[in-house]
């Protein structure tokens, strides 16, 4: 049968907040029985967005990542959860009944991602549904896709075999693989919040004046000696390799320059790094 999924594309993401928003105007006051009770107005909401900032002055990027529940098939929330508490609908939406939790706090340690919340007024653990009660009654998003201005996030209803084909077409990732879950939350270019990237500006000198050297052919070369990619400069000179393992060594940068000898760079890649100016 087919089975929901909710798709985040992290380069989209401005930190606009608004699925926060919509999943507060949504279920903040309102009762959705069988789904889940009423959420607290105030603090943490059901969808949290971490930000991260790579690379040093001035060359930076951020990266946003939002983070609902991960509706996972092998969801560690439903293993600790007692009496049924916790379970995964056909459709692939995980639920908290609301009833039968109370009193359940230690289902949020469960939660690898830290996607449960606690409603202390009513002793209950909370989180994400997917708004399972607008799908169940023929809305075709969530109100986090509904209100997304920028197309960050969309959802699928498509069969497992449709859902692979997409994930590879796509490039799609989960967050965190190391948890094996399981999720059906797919992440399209992770790599901006997982990753780093070298980056920095090729420029000459003429006539006592710095230019920025448009055009010129950056190739980076790993430690063995396997090229890694290459790029072609900016009207600014700039360049920027990005996909990058995190603590993965040695790299070397080959600038090469019409009219000017080939120079190399040596890079000791730990997080994502702006080498600066290289003059030829």
């Amino acid at each position: 049968m087919k089975k929901w999924h909710l798709i985040i594309d992290v380069a989209k993401c401005e930190n606009c907040q608004n699925c926060f928003l919509a999943c507060k105007d949504e279920h903040v006051g309102n009762d959705w029985s069988g789904y889940s009770a009423p959420q607290p107005d105030r603090g943490r909401g059901w969808i949290t967005i971490q930000g991260k900032e790579r690379g040093q002055y001035p060359f930076i990027d951020v990266a946003y990542l939002p983070v609902p529940c991960m509706h996972c098939d092998d969801a560690p929330c439903i293993k600790a959860a007692r009496d049924g508490a916790i379970y995964k609908r056909a459709d692939g939406i995980v639920v908290i009944d609301p009833v039968k939790s109370k009193g359940q706090k230690n289902v949020l340690k469960a939660c690898p991602y830290g996607a449960i919340t606690w409603n202390e007024a009513l002793q209950i653990p909370q989180k994400c549904t997917l708004c399972a009660h607008l799908l169940d009654g023929g809305w075709a998003k969530t109100r986090c896709v509904q209100s997304c201005p920028t197309g960050a996030l969309s959802v699928r209803h498509v069969e497992d075999a449709e859902m692979k084909e997409m994930i590879q077409a796509e490039r799609l990732a989960v967050y965190q693989p190391h948890h094996k879950t399981s999720p059906r939350v797919y992440y399209k270019n992770l790599y901006r919040f997982t990753r780093c990237f070298i980056g920095g500006s090729v420029a000459v000198r003429l006539d006592g004046q710095e230019e920025c050297a448009e055009g010129a052919h950056v190739t980076l070369v790993n430690a063995a000696n396997e090229k890694m990619g290459e790029y072609t400069t900016d009207h600014y000179g700039d360049f920027k390799f990005d996909n990058l393992k995190e603590n993965s060594g040695r790299y070397t940068l080959q600038i090469a320059y019409a009219g000017y000898e080939t120079k190399t760079v040596e890079v000791d890649l730990k997080h994502s790094l702006n080498v600066g100016i290289i003059f030829l």
